[in-house]
């Protein structure tokens, strides 16, 4: 990954246009190819960027970024270069699932009539060319169903789902594949989302699943 940080105004020229007048920004190039414009701001969104393959050319001041398939470009002007560094991060280890998250897959799986009389487990983790799916397995029709497990459910879970089932249902053997949203809570836009997309959602209690009798028991 290499860090430029400068004083630079950003051009996009392609669909679209937009300009970023000249003010110090950080800008990442990782290994990738990707290339994005930061601020002191906005957490983790760019104020632009540019996805691979692309091409960066550095020419004195003008650096150029090329978009290999669309011919877009992202034109920076540096006019004061105040840090410029590369580092090797290596291959990452990816996403470890915390605690909760964990343990509350391994609960749903001993559990899984949790999501329906006649359900019953095929296996953890199931793995697919993008990674593992938490659970699949089949309901009381002997259908299969693939089971995405979050804490807290929000949109990228939904889209994450939405990709393992996309791959799922190109395997015949098991195929078709429906999906399950499970979480213990499950953001409004997310539930939108995965009704649309025909997955159901499911909000998963904790303590119940460890077999913990709430302080203040509900009927419902």
């Amino acid at each position: 990954m290499r860090l430029v940080i400068a004083r630079c105004s950003v051009d996009y020229v392609g669909r679209l246009t937009a300009h970023l007048p000249m003010a110090p920004r950080l800008v990442l190039i990782k290994a990738d190819g990707s290339v994005s414009i930061h601020a002191d701001d906005r957490a983790f969104k760019p104020l632009n960027w540019m996805n691979p393959p692309c091409k960066l050319k550095e020419d004195g001041e003008t650096w150029t970024v090329t978009h290999g398939k669309t011919g877009e470009k992202l034109v920076l002007t540096m006019a004061e270069i105040l840090h410029d560094s590369s580092h090797e991060l290596g291959v990452d280890p990816g996403l470890i699932k915390d605690g909760v998250e964990a343990h509350l897959q391994e609960l749903l799986a001993e559990h899984i009539t949790t999501l329906g009389e006649g359900y019953s487990l095929i296996r953890r983790e199931y793995m697919t060319a993008i990674g593992p799916v938490d659970i699949l397995c089949r309901d009381a029709l002997g259908a299969t169903v693939a089971v995405e497990i979050k804490r807290r459910g929000e949109i990228d879970g939904v889209e994450q789902l939405t990709r393992y089932l996309e791959l799922l249902n190109r395997d015949p053997l098991i195929s078709p594949v429906r999906g399950i949203f499970a979480a213990q809570e499950i953001k409004p836009q997310a539930r939108v989302l995965a009704t649309d997309r025909g997955i159901d959602c499911v909000t998963l209690d904790y303590d119940t699943l460890r077999g913990i009798e709430p302080e203040n028991p509900t009927l419902f």
